[in-house]
């Protein structure tokens, strides 16, 4: 079918798709010009009501060449003064713009999209909310407006968003972020499926890239979406409070209607855990707990690397000093709360009541940048060292079992390699010029000779950068009850 397709519809197919695309580009274009915003803040005139019109039955038609042949649609969609936003799960592929192009509401989209030729101007068209990469405020600024316009009362278009923030595999859904919920008004749930008998639709990190979903759904005879508009979720008091408690409750709505599971990873656990750093996680790894404890403390990602520093600095000054919970709290300076203790456990090896703070602040980099080992690995070294400026093998045995989140493993064979001239110490000098020499020092020194289940080094048999198993699935909501794996026991 994919060969007889390639030859014939394809070509058709991406040709009137493309058409359709370039037909609509001089009406957005018409009636995005002069417009400021508050001219947006106004209803439409008549003649941009007509140009709505003309490019959504353009856009249909595109979908149309796509063999999306017809639309099921499910519900009612509520009005902007009912929900100022649409939140759409699961998000799993570049067709989910069909409910876009469909409604015509807002998106949040990086400021570089609307740079793009022809595509650019569509997107201008439906007024999104830009997010800037390069501006280090930009997150601030795009909840911020998002608020401002949720709180219009109807002025703007609605907001569509993709509250995953990631394109998963629409087996489960993962942690929602905030920011449609930080505004606190009622939001509209949108659920999307696709229940064809052949997935050529999903588009993730892993496996078929962009151009080889499009062909492969072009070469299908028909393909199947749904979209259903859930009733509006309107948040409690104690949920416009509470962001986080709030996008939890309204996922767990949209699940419902799925018929799938939550879970509590996040597109940043996904990266932590398939990162192309030299240490891969094992699978058995607690760093994705930790990832989970430091989100729930509070600490954001945009000011991590600054609280990264300020721990470790504050770990050079205890040295090998240990602490117990109370000073812990003191460390991080945030309270004793149920989500501290749960990290404290996690580092707690003899559960005697207290830790080393060194292993923490080594955790936390390895969640702050788990792609670049070396650095970890040199933050650790200076955390450990002498006043020479070396580590033991045990001290390397620590650093390594912490930043891998295992409980045990062998550094021996990797150290006695490092160690050339065998003086029972070595500097970071000396593991980079090594680890330079052998970038797969972990897979050739670490991995080879702990595959067993005794090591606390299990690797997936299924291949991944970081040695992650790439079903990134939850097993069931019960794992919570599960008591926390501790870092040693």
């Amino acid at each position: 079918q994919i060969a007889f397709m390639t030859l014939t519809l394809f070509p058709i197919r991406l040709f009137f798709a493309a058409f359709m695309m370039l037909l609509a580009w001089p009406f957005a274009f018409i009636a995005s010009m002069g417009s400021d915003e508050q001219d947006l803040e106004k209803p439409l005139s008549w003649w941009r009501k007509i140009v709505d019109i003309l490019l959504k039955a353009i856009m249909r038609m595109m979908w149309l060449a796509g063999g999306f042949h017809w639309i099921n649609v499910k519900g009612r969609r509520a009005l902007p003064a009912e929900a100022a936003i649409l939140t759409v799960a699961p998000h799993s592929s570049y067709f989910d713009a069909i409910p876009v192009t469909m409604t015509f509401a807002s998106i949040v989209m990086k400021a570089e999209s609307k740079d793009i030729p022809v595509w650019g101007t569509l997107i201008k068209y439906i007024r999104p909310v830009f997010v800037s990469r390069a501006d280090q405020d930009s997150r601030r600024k795009t909840v911020e407006e998002i608020k401002r316009r949720a709180q219009s009362g109807g002025k703007w278009p609605q907001i569509m968003i993709f509250p995953e923030g990631t394109c998963t595999n629409r087996s489960c859904l993962i942690t929602f972020k905030p920011g449609a919920f930080i505004p606190g008004v009622p939001v509209q749930p949108v659920v999307l499926r696709y229940p064809n008998k052949l997935d050529t639709i999903t588009w993730t990190w892993q496996g078929p890239g962009a151009f080889e979903i499009l062909w492969l759904t072009l070469c299908q005879f028909h393909n199947s979406v749904e979209i259903e508009f859930l009733p509006v979720y309107i948040p409690s008091e104690e949920e416009r409070k509470n962001p986080v408690l709030y996008a939890n409750n309204v996922r767990r709505v949209m699940a419902e209607a799925l018929g799938v599971s939550v879970t509590d990873y996040t597109f940043e656990d996904c990266q932590l855990a398939l990162a192309e750093g030299q240490l891969r996680l094992p699978s058995d790894t607690c760093l994705l707990e930790f990832a989970k404890l430091v989100r729930s403390l509070g600490l954001k990602p945009e000011t991590l690397e600054d609280d990264l520093d300020k721990y470790a600095a504050s770990a050079m000054k205890m040295k090998k000093e240990k602490v117990n919970l109370k000073e812990f709290s003191a460390c991080l300076e945030f309270p004793v709360s149920q989500t501290l203790e749960s990290m404290f456990a996690l580092f707690d090896e003899n559960e005697d009541g207290v830790i080393d703070i060194r292993e923490f602040v080594i955790a936390l980099s390895v969640v702050c940048k788990p792609s670049k080992t070396l650095e970890t690995i040199q933050l650790a070294f200076q955390l450990y060292q002498s006043e020479g400026g070396t580590v033991t093998e045990q001290d390397l045995a620590c650093i390594l079992k912490t930043a891998m989140g295992v409980s045990q493993i062998d550094v021996t064979h990797l150290f006695r390699a490092v160690d050339e001239e065998e003086k029972g110490k070595i500097t970071y000098d000396d593991f980079y010029t090594f680890a330079v020499l052998h970038p797969h020092f972990a897979e050739d020194y670490l991995y080879a000779d702990q595959m067993g289940a005794e090591s606390g080094l299990e690797i997936s048999s299924l291949s991944a950068p970081n040695g992650i198993c790439t079903d990134f699935s939850p097993d069931n909501s019960g794992d919570r009850k599960k008591p926390l794996q501790k870092k040693l026991n």
